[in-house]
């Protein structure tokens, strides 16, 4: 498979929208880190090192005993120009600390975006699986598989006492990070997500922006992923914010019901004008397209809209975003040029949703 096929489709097979809950729960990740005993970790390995780590993972992931995975392909970070990597991140595919790896950084995709294998990030080895929904479970059967094939010819760093080594304390233990994206325009417009964001955060849980630590929760769209990863099992990780998440997909049904019955054609209106505002502007910015996006899902997803798919929300957040703008500009543009790109890029694709 080619470097191009990652990097013009949007829309990846986990972001189908086929999953459990996932008119809210648009994905579910696990990510688990690890590093290869013998080896320094990266922020003091040597260049040979690195590419030592590089052979030893491509080597293991080409040969997996399994299908589901597909076929693995080998992207070298040194190899790759700053909008591809750009463009990767904002398919969820590679982390921002991965692509800005000039040197010795590289990743494992499979054929259908739902595993990543990061190499050499912030740990030798980041395993990331991505289903669709609320599939957590999934997620960390098909995680362990990757993780047991890698360790039945490798041996990590690891200790009796604390279990596995990490280049930053709060990875030590079981190594794993779980998280869910979810659209949660309903408990937003209710005003109720800052009260839920503190009782979240109490339960050793954390919400974050679309793109992770750091970034902003555009279009409605939060994570809500695990703290902790030392004194827990896997299984009691994911069950825990499983179930803290079944909790906030009922508390968002709650408020769309309570919006449907209380202010029912006050949010018709709200969602027919956001995509008045998508099918006919010229120039947009990248918060207020999400911002109409959402809206727009948020009608489908509550029966006001009809002829256009659920998973237009999917696709177009991230084919609206600046690198994904700029690779099918084929090159760079001016913040303004960008915004008038992305205004004629959702007319386009909205006239294609409505005509199918």
């Amino acid at each position: 498979m080619s470097l191009e096929r990652f990097l013009n489709q949007a829309v990846s097979s986990w972001m189908s929208g086929e999953g459990p809950d996932s008119d809210i729960v648009l994905s579910s990740r696990i990510r688990l880190a690890r590093n290869i005993d013998q080896y320094r970790f990266p922020l003091l390995y040597s260049n040979e090192e690195a590419l030592e780590i590089i052979e030893i993972i491509k080597n293991r992931m080409q040969n997996l005993p399994f299908s589901k995975a597909g076929e693995m392909d080998l992207l070298i970070m040194q190899e790759l120009q700053p909008l591809q990597k750009r463009v990767l991140v904002e398919k969820h595919l590679i982390s921002p600390n991965l692509a800005e790896d000039a040197n010795h950084g590289a990743c494992l995709l499979s054929e259908n975006e739902g595993i990543s294998v990061m190499i050499n990030e912030e740990d030798h080895i980041r395993i990331q699986c991505l289903f669709s929904g609320l599939q957590l479970q999934e997620a960390l059967s098909m995680a362990n598989e990757i993780d047991d094939w890698i360790e039945d010819y490798t041996t990590y760093a690891y200790d009796e006492s604390i279990g596995y080594l990490t280049s930053c304390p709060t990875n030590v233990g079981t190594g794993l990070r779980a998280s869910v994206m979810m659209h949660l325009p309903g408990l937003v417009l209710t005003q109720q997500m800052n009260r839920i964001i503190p009782a979240i955060n109490q339960l050793g849980l954390v919400v974050r922006g679309i793109y992770g630590e750091g970034s902003e929760a555009l279009g409605n769209i939060f994570q809500v992923s695990n703290q902790m990863t030392l004194g827990k099992s896997e299984e009691d990780i994911v069950e825990d914010l499983k179930s803290v998440v079944s909790q906030i997909v009922s508390q968002e049904r709650s408020a769309r019901d309570a919006l449907f019955k209380t202010s029912n054609i006050q949010l018709e209106d709200r969602v027919y004008r956001s995509l008045g505002v998508l099918t006919n502007s010229r120039i947009i910015e990248t918060k207020e397209a999400a911002r109409c996006l959402s809206d727009v899902r948020l009608g489908i997803d509550m029966g006001y809209i009809k002829n256009i798919s659920q998973n237009i929300l999917n696709e177009l957040m991230i084919l609206t975003q600046p690198g994904f703008l700029q690779q099918y500009a084929g090159g760079p543009l001016r913040p303004n040029e960008r915004d008038i790109r992305r205004a004629t890029l959702i007319r386009e694709r909205l006239n294609l949703e409505k005509q199918e």
